[in-house]
């Protein structure tokens, strides 16, 4: 009778610890996972950085663009950023890119640089997926999607959900699920509990039919190099390739990266653009 006593005792313990799991997972996710800004950008920095807000209405916005208008003769870029920071800290994309004849639009997040809403998975993809609307709308083909960090579960979710032609995607230091990442950063820990969102790339992209760019930083100390690479694996032959950035972290790869790094990854998803 005792062992039955203590037994049941012991399942209710379990069963206590999986329901504060489950109701807890998602803060506990969300406060390893985002980090957003409350502060909208100030228009003397959006001068100064030469990028002026997009698609804004009613005090919200999609995202950053260059302030001056210039030929985009090879198309838009709609670049998702990490889970740190803001679509500003992202402008030194924009000239590099500009100057290879694309158009860069520095995507922002619900909950980042001002906006409303909240942080999430779907909502991020929601928001995703305006947001490419609006570009195809504004400035048709070719379309061309691009993730860093955790903006690359963001842009294959997107490249999933849309019936609209992405010409190509472009990941910078992805990962192939968030379940694998979690997995290996807290082993003990039951993260299918934890985890509300999945951001799980390698199967989002199972589907896509034009070029996939992975670059990787070869010393990535928060997503470490073997996430890219599993990505890389994962998806289907002859339309990826694979970069890897020598002796670079998760965050310095730009002073790491050869010069040509952007050209080259452009000029690979354009071969597989229509």
């Amino acid at each position: 009778m005792g062992f039955e006593k203590k037994r049941e005792t012991t399942h209710k313990i379990l069963l206590f610890v999986i329901m504060a799991l489950c109701v807890g997972g998602c803060n506990m996710q969300n406060r390893f996972l985002y980090f957003p800004s409350a502060e909208r950008p100030a228009a003397r920095i959006l001068e100064r950085e030469g990028v002026k807000l997009w698609q804004e209405t009613d005090g919200d916005y999609q995202g950053l663009i260059a302030a001056g208008e210039a030929p985009a003769p090879h198309g838009t870029i709609v670049l998702f950023h990490g889970n740190g920071g803001t679509a500003l800290d992202r402008t030194f994309y924009v000239t590099p890119f500009m100057e290879l004849g694309f158009r860069v639009i520095l995507a922002e997040y619900p909950k980042y640089g001002g906006r409303p809403g909240k942080v999430g998975e779907k909502p991020f993809v929601a928001d995703g997926l305006e947001t490419v609307r609006y570009a195809s709308e504004q400035y048709g083909p070719p379309l061309y999607v691009l993730g860093e960090s955790l903006g690359c579960g963001v842009a294959a979710a997107v490249v999933k959900g849309t019936d609209l032609p992405v010409a190509g995607i472009m990941l910078i230091t992805p990962w192939d699920t968030l379940a694998s990442v979690a997995k290996s950063l807290f082993p003990f820990l039951p993260v299918k509990l934890v985890l509300t969102d999945t951001y799980d790339n390698a199967a989002n992209l199972q589907s896509f039919q034009k070029h996939i760019a992975v670059i990787g930083a070869e010393h990535d100390e928060i997503l470490p190099i073997r996430h890219a690479i599993n990505l890389y694996d994962a998806l289907p032959e002859g339309k990826k390739r694979l970069w890897i950035i020598k002796g670079a972290g998760h965050n310095d790869w730009p002073f790491h990266a050869d010069p040509s790094l952007f050209k080259d990854i452009t000029d690979f998803v354009r071969a597989g653009a229509p």
